[in-house]
């Protein structure tokens, strides 16, 4: 099978087409005009549409409909086209044989697009472009309102909300909400309680597997995301972020109730609770209530469990907060003898 060619230009040009401001309450579909295929991802739609190359310009009717118009929209007059190859393991079709092959990729598990640079393989090309840039370092998506830049549409997409505040994803059990659905489904999580991702080395459990794997390198030491200005390290990509500022001084989150504006964004979720005073995250245990999910975190760990995560190497003592371990390692100092700084005279 022929690879088809595409480039990050046509999934730039494609997104711009099929971006709209959907609400999460609207069931929204997102479909193809050449085939039968349909999805609730923007990101999968994107790179569905780049795999038909130029056919998907024939169509000029929008691509985003309601579940409910998903029907008629599939049988309109100017979408009609004789869809001969059928997959024999689904009831979806295409208009040409080349499309069900690609398809059938789907349900063989085969990966013919391999990687020249590492050892992964694809089933479609869309996904293997995506997947080069993870080497390139190449980021085509570029946000027009601050400097950041984006490998993946759909990286861009989620990046905007950080400037409008639009978070679309509300809890239904509390008053919070997300700019993205999986920090929403991460979030119901803190609600079941449940916390699948054990450590190995301490009794920590998480609700990701990613917090579990960040979790990991307070263990081993490890940071592997090193600024390019300094030489400072991180064990998140996050801490890397925030550090990155202390070079260039932005401050693109702002306050929309007074003047005051934040290099980081959990610095501006914290300011405009200053302005209502809302207390959200309310312990199941006893009658305190916090603005910050983190601060109810401390305070459930301190006041109501017995975890102490935090071990001292020089003694068998463990502590609930890191600040309380830090004080500690100061009392094996404690009985040094105090060592004067040798100074070296003014003049010679």
């Amino acid at each position: 099978m022929e690879p088809i060619q595409s480039s990050s230009r046509d999934e730039a040009a494609l997104l711009g087409k099929t971006s709209c401001p959907l609400k999460a309450t609207e069931d929204i579909w997102f479909g193809c005009c050449t085939c039968t295929y349909f999805t609730r991802d923007q990101r999968e739609i994107v790179s569905h549409l780049v795999a038909h190359g130029d056919e998907q310009v024939k169509c000029h009717h929008p691509s985003i409909f309601p579940r409910s118009q998903l029907k008629a929209h599939s049988n309109a007059q100017n979408h009609k086209s004789d869809k001969l190859f059928k997959c024999n393991l689904c009831p979806q079709a295409f208009a040409q044989n080349s499309l069900l092959r690609t398809h059938n990729l789907t349900h063989s598990g085969e990966k013919p697009y391999k990687c020249k640079l590492c050892s992964k393989a694809f089933a479609h090309i869309s996904t293997l472009i995506n997947h080069k840039r993870t080497h390139s370092g190449e980021k085509p998506y570029k946000c027009n309102l601050c400097p950041r830049a984006f490998a993946h549409s759909g990286g861009l997409i989620y990046h905007k909300r950080t400037h409008t505040g639009e978070k679309p994803f509300k809890c239904g059990l509390c008053p919070q909400e997300f700019a993205h659905k999986n920090g929403l489904i991460h979030h119901k999580q803190t609600h079941t309680g449940v916390k699948p991702f054990r450590c190995e080395l301490c009794p920590r459990e998480f609700t990701r597997s990613s917090s579990l794997k960040s979790h990991i390198r307070i263990h081993s030491g490890e940071k592997p995301y090193k600024c390019n200005l300094c030489p400072q390290a991180f064990a998140q990509q996050s801490q890397l972020r925030n550090h990155n500022v202390t070079h260039t001084g932005e401050k693109l989150y702002k306050c929309k109730l007074c003047s005051k504006a934040f290099a980081y964004r959990g610095g501006l979720n914290y300011h405009k609770k200053t302005h209502t005073g809302e207390k959200p995250f309310k312990c199941p245990l006893c009658p305190k209530a916090f603005s910050e999910n983190f601060n109810l975190k401390k305070h459930t760990q301190k006041m109501h469990t017995d975890e102490k995560p935090y071990k001292c190497k020089l003694c068998s003592k463990a502590f609930a907060r890191k600040s309380h371990l830090e004080s500690h390692n100061q009392t094996h100092n404690a009985g040094k003898p105090f060592k004067p700084l040798l100074l070296r005279p003014l003049f010679p």
